[in-house]
């Protein structure tokens, strides 16, 4: 095995969480380590194009939520943001990470903002890709209600179907194989609790290096960009949700970048398309 083959090389084991096994692929070596987190009905392998660009020169981390993937499903159901940080805290502890960069996408996104203002000391910069802000309850009510009724399926349906519009197959698979895994109440649970947090504060305080990355179809009213336009932002066009996977060499290297600035202490300073 030659040095980059030993950069590269990635080791899937289970750590003890808060709310039970957490799942982990953990690799590669040098730079400014950096911990990726999915989204609802995602997993490890949603960053498998960035897991194996980033290990060719640095420390590259991918966990499986609580419920999500190989991991162990909370016996209280506890999906809330705040809880689902501390299973981020939970693998930087045990990995021994003592400063590092998040990256995350969507609902995860959330946690990851939760846990940059919990430990704000350990997290060196904030990447999130279409991460929501907040909803006023007025327009989240309808869609827990409906969730709450006999028309579950068809709202959870129309959710996924509108955020995987431009997804590739591979995408699209991966996604509904995910949201399929997930129980009726580990959803609503799930939504409910990303809905009720409200990233705007914890991300304003937060003052490190941060960048929202993000589909045009997704820079609406309720968006991070839209609720705190002074934070750098870069837009990719024909993705779906889920950029990482769709557009993977594009937000590679928009990944790249901050991760340059962020080593170097400048953070990006333009939002640019």
């Amino acid at each position: 095995m030659n040095i980059a083959e030993k950069k590269r090389t990635k080791k899937k084991a289970f750590i003890d969480g808060p709310a039970g096994l957490l799942h982990i692929d953990d690799g590669g070596k040098g730079g400014l380590p950096v911990i990726f987190v999915h989204s609802f009905g995602g997993n490890i392998e949603q960053w498998r194009n960035q897991l194996e660009h980033q290990r060719n020169n640095r420390r590259a981390i991918a966990i499986d939520l609580r419920g999500h993937g190989s991991s162990s499903a909370p016996v209280d159901n506890n999906y809330e943001v705040e809880a689902l940080a501390t299973d981020i805290d939970a693998v930087a502890d045990h990995l021994k990470v003592r400063r590092f960069v998040l990256v995350a996408h969507s609902m995860g996104g959330s946690a990851a903002i939760a846990y940059a203002w919990m430990h704000p000391e350990r997290v060196a910069g904030l990447l999130v890709i279409n991460t929501p802000g907040k909803t006023p309850e007025e327009q989240t009510r309808p869609v827990i209600d409906s969730l709450e009724s006999d028309a579950y399926d068809k709202t959870m349906e129309s959710f996924i179907q509108q955020l995987l519009t431009n997804a590739s197959a591979e995408t699209v698979q991966s996604e509904r194989e995910g949201v399929k895994k997930l129980s009726r109440d580990a959803s609503l649970s799930f939504i409910k609790g990303v809905f009720n947090y409200d990233p705007i504060p914890a991300l304003r305080s937060f003052k490190g290096p941060k960048l929202i990355v993000e589909t045009a179809a997704e820079k609406q009213a309720n968006s991070l960009s839209a609720q705190l336009p002074g934070i750098p932002g870069k837009t990719v066009e024909g993705a779906s949700h889920w950029i990482q996977m769709d557009k993977p060499e594009e937000f590679n290297r928009i990944l790249d970048e901050f991760l340059e600035m962020t080593e170097a202490g400048v953070g990006i300073s333009t939002r640019t398309g």
